[in-house]
């Protein structure tokens, strides 16, 4: 099986918040989308390469930018593979956008991954800390899965076991924790990884891969980052007729 093709639902709960026991790869369903409209990763096509969200939500990007927001978990092999690949495609991309992740709660309210991703957000240093994590899941394959394992990382990698806690355990991220699972859903986010642009516009490698079946393996993610590209073209020029 391509792999590219495939949703990480080895990271994903049945629904967001809901925990999902093994690991394992599965298809995304594109019936929807199969036979309906011509696909094309150049001109990409609502229903076949990106979806648009029936509520467009609040962006954070300046008036100039497009808002880019990867959801993603750190233990999501998908996530991993293409992070070489979104690092290259955002400095293409320059000042054009203004680039953010979300991390999905895979245990609800009490997920440590998503725990981990807010506290170092909070501490500014998740930018500075993800490629490290990615690492200690994917390449040394050691499991986060609490709060005592997330210390124990943040520790040997440098950062001060207080100011650690005291970020951990504050106020904003225990709220933020508790808001995560229903901001998810608002974004109609299901499966990892998985971009909106915009607030409004989202799309997924393995969306783009079903909807051009003759894709190769190496192909598929430069088309992915070839749809991205094109959707913030768009909303760029959007942007700028509302300002004339």
């Amino acid at each position: 099986m391509n792999i590219l093709q495939a949703v990480c639902t080895d990271c994903l709960p049945t629904t967001v918040g809901e925990s999902m026991r093994g690991f394992r790869w599965m298809f995304l369903a594109c019936t929807l989308w199969a036979g309906v409209v011509s696909a094309s990763p150049p001109n990409p096509v609502r229903g076949a390469e990106f979806q648009v969200l029936s509520n467009s939500m609040p962006v954070r990007a300046a008036e100039k930018k497009v808002e880019v927001i990867e959801f993603f978990m750190y233990h999501c092999p998908a996530c991993n593979s293409l992070e070489p690949a979104l690092q290259d495609w955002l400095k293409k991309m320059g000042d054009k956008v203004e680039f953010r992740r979300i991390h999905l709660p895979y245990y609800g309210e009490t997920d440590p991954e998503a725990r981990m991703f807010l506290t170092l957000e909070a501490l500014g240093m998740d930018k500075e800390m993800h490629a490290r994590l990615l690492i200690t899941w994917h390449v040394q394959r050691k499991r986060l899965r609490s709060d005592q394992d997330n210390l124990s990382w943040a520790v040997t990698h440098g950062i001060d076991q207080k100011t650690f806690l005291d970020a951990y355990n504050s106020f904003s991220v225990l709220s933020m924790m508790k808001r995560l699972p229903r901001l998810v859903e608002s974004y109609g986010v299901t499966s990892t990884p998985t971009f909106v642009i915009d607030g409004r516009i989202l799309t997924q490698p393995s969306m783009v891969a079903e909807a051009n079946p003759k894709l190769t393996n190496d192909e598929v993610l430069p088309a992915a980052f070839q749809v991205m590209e094109v959707l913030v073209e768009r909303v760029a020029k959007e942007k700028q007729s509302k300002q004339k």
